[in-house]
Formats: structure tokens, C-alpha cells, sequence
């Protein structure tokens, strides 16, 4: 088992018994998650550190867009349940980059696919290519994207 996957074993061990039901039910739901994953495709597989990673990143996404959609229906309780959800994966993942970090790699990239040959709004793809492998789990896909866009166009 992997030290991810059995560190949220354990905490869910311990939330269970400090009858914590909000981490017990999202540590329950995130190791379903993990475990629908390994069991996914032909054969049944353990999944890497950095899969489990993928798996809750993708869980938590799926809490702040929950949270999103219930705030704008006017359910505030549910939408701060999701919120809450979102926050305890979140301790479980690498630290998010700061905007000045994302720009900073964002605009090494695209010096490097203008190196390259690439240039204007069509060199998106270029820059992506290079700016994905090196933010990988640190920042969001459209936070990143948005960045890649701004510079391109600036």
C-alpha cells in the first residue's frame, strides 16, 4: 500500500474515533475514490503516490465546484459543507503556488517555446506542454492556462 493511501487510512481511523463525522465521511469518499481507480480498466492495479495525488486533487476540485454551484442556488450550508470538504483534502495535497510563482515559470516557458519558433496565441499548446510537467499538482489546470493566455497576449 502506498504511504499516501495508508496515511488516509489512518486518518480516518483516528476522525472515526474522535467521531469527527465530516473528515470520517470525506476520508471515506476520497479512499472509495482511490479504490474505484486501482479496480478501473482490465486489471485491478495499486495505484503510485503521485495516482493517489491525481485522485484526490480531482476530488477536491469536484468539492470547490460543488461549493460554487450550491452558493449560487443559495444553499450556504451545503455549499460551506463542501468548502470544508475541499479544505481537509486539500492538507493532503503539495502546497498550491503562489500567482508570482506561476508567472514566474509561466514566463520562462514562453521565452523557451518563442526560442523555439513558437510565437503569438498559437504557441498556447508549446507552452503548455513545457509549463505542465513543472506545475504539476501545485496549480490548477485553469489557473494555469489563464496565466499562459495573458502572457501570450501581453
Amino acid at each position: 500500500m502506498t504511504t499516501l493511501k495508508s496515511k488516509l487510512k489512518e486518518d480516518l481511523t483516528t476522525a472515526m474515533k474522535a467521531r469527527d463525522e465530516l473528515t470520517s465521511s470525506t476520508l471515506r469518499l476520497t479512499l472509495t475514490a482511490i479504490t474505484k481507480e486501482e479496480v478501473s480498466g482490465k486489471t485491478a492495479r495499486e495505484l503510485s503516490d503521485d495516482e493517489v495525488q491525481k485522485v484526490i486533487a480531482k476530488e477536491a476540485k469536484k468539492r470547490r465546484e460543488a461549493a460554487e454551484a450550491f452558493a449560487q442556488g443559495g444553499r450556504t450550508e451545503q455549499a460551506e459543507r463542501e468548502k470544508a470538504e475541499g479544505e481537509i483534502l486539500d492538507a493532503y495535497l503539495p502546497k498550491q503556488l503562489s500567482d508570482d510563482e506561476l508567472n514566474a515559470i509561466v514566463a520562462s516557458a514562453v521565452e523557451e517555446a518563442r526560442a523555439a519558433g513558437a510565437e503569438g496565441p498559437r504557441a498556447m499548446g508549446a507552452v503548455m506542454k513545457i509549463v505542465n510537467p513543472k506545475v504539476a499538482g501545485r496549480a490548477d489546470g485553469g489557473r494555469v492556462a489563464a496565466s499562459v493566455k495573458k502572457l501570450l497576449a501581453g
